[in-house]
């Protein structure tokens, strides 16, 4: 086996895949990156058992053979050298010889069939969404996740693909967040749920990718293709909750702010706010937003006024500051539109400018009950 390939190409691709790689594994396979070289082309591989990342590029080569190699070696190493062609030669020593303008580099390699073969998917149904449409949904999205392994289900984003549209949703039952495309739609309905660590790969990687995206899912898996690359992962199994049932569907109670006076306020109060609860308190009559916090056990407390666009009854409702920080953060827009039917009912905000159209994004959090 030989191939010439440059040293910046290889180091961008193994980068990219690289994030599949675990810090610790019970596999020392998994710890290898696999090359599989067929003619002039050359695949590369990174998986942790559950997901795989390949991608193809072109380089000088007449083999058909393939190896896997350290991942940490190989990446530490490449990143010493400047943008230069690099020879690797297998060897009978069992070691891959890497030769460089100013040296030669013995790496012990592993055959390439010990390397975990990658799920194919039988019986699967394909969606074609654009990058940029995937990239957003990600990225609106991820965070609302939950970290509960009591919850897997929660654990993951949910895809829902119908004739009529696209939706994501993630939620760890205190916050929710629901993106819809409507200007995007499948031929074929479907739901499953993606877990964290490949979405957060792919929101990494999709930021610079123009090609539409093919994303293929059976029961287990899903595949996502774009370029040269191709992601595939396992499914979480279970049912996702009704999440439907939560959103409130009358909010009479309506308030419009400057989004980012709003989440640079609740920030400043919510450092008086108690370190256990994070509770804040938003009073609202009239014009007026009050928001206030105070933590009884060191007799701090803290108050802010804005003005804002208020339509409604007067209310005072209790949120988790962190939860409400963390999802203004999340947002683009300039204004934002807060809904509210009770006290005790979950808070709606929606974008009132920065949308594209067909695109509907709702962010639902959860109040906490105030002790007056």
């Amino acid at each position: 086996m030989k191939f010439i390939v440059s040293s910046a190409v290889l180091l961008k691709e193994l980068q990219m895949i690289g994030g599949v790689i675990n810090s610790t594994n019970t596999l020392p396979i998994l710890d290898n990156f696999l090359f599989e070289v067929n003619g002039s082309s050359l695949t590369l591989s990174a998986s942790d058992l559950e997901t795989t990342f390949s991608t193809r590029i072109t380089v000088e080569s007449e083999s058909n053979s393939s190896l896997s190699l350290p991942a940490r070696l190989l990446l530490d190493t490449l990143k010493t050298f400047p943008e230069q062609p690099l020879t690797f030669v297998k060897t009978d020593k069992n070691t891959v010889e890497i030769s460089a303008n100013n040296g030669k580099y013995a790496v012990a390699y592993v055959p390439g069939e010990e390397f975990p073969k990658a799920a194919q998917l039988i019986d699967s149904k394909t969606t074609m969404v654009q990058s940029s449409l995937l990239h957003t949904a990600i990225n609106s999205t991820l965070f609302a996740s939950g970290n509960d392994d009591l919850r897997p289900v929660m654990s993951g984003v949910f895809f829902q693909f119908s004739d009529v549209g696209l939706t994501f949703v993630a939620t760890d039952a205190h916050k929710l967040v629901k993106y819809t495309r409507t200007d995007a739609v499948s031929e074929v309905a479907s739901e499953f749920i993606m877990p964290k660590k490949p979405l957060q790969l792919l929101k990494g990687i999709l930021q610079g990718v123009s090609d539409q995206i093919t994303i293929q899912y059976n029961e287990t898996n899903a595949q996502f293709t774009f370029g040269e690359s191709l992601l595939t992962c396992r499914l979480i199994d279970g049912k996702y909750p009704n999440y439907e049932a939560v959103i409130p569907k009358e909010n009479p109670n309506q308030m419009q702010v400057d989004r980012v006076n709003f989440l640079n306020s609740v920030r400043r109060v919510s450092i008086f706010s108690n370190k256990t609860t994070h509770q804040i308190r938003l009073k609202i009559a009239g014009a007026a937003l009050q928001i206030s916090a105070e933590d009884f056990d060191y007799s701090n407390s803290a108050e802010e006024r804005l003005e804002c666009d208020y339509q409604g009854d007067d209310i005072q409702i209790g949120f988790n500051s962190r939860f409400l920080i963390e999802m203004l953060n999340n947002m683009e827009c300039n204004e934002v539109k807060l809904s509210m039917s009770l006290p005790n009912r979950a808070g709606l905000l929606t974008p009132l400018d920065h949308t594209v159209e067909g695109e509907d994004i709702t962010l639902l959090v959860m109040p906490v009950m105030l002790n007056d």
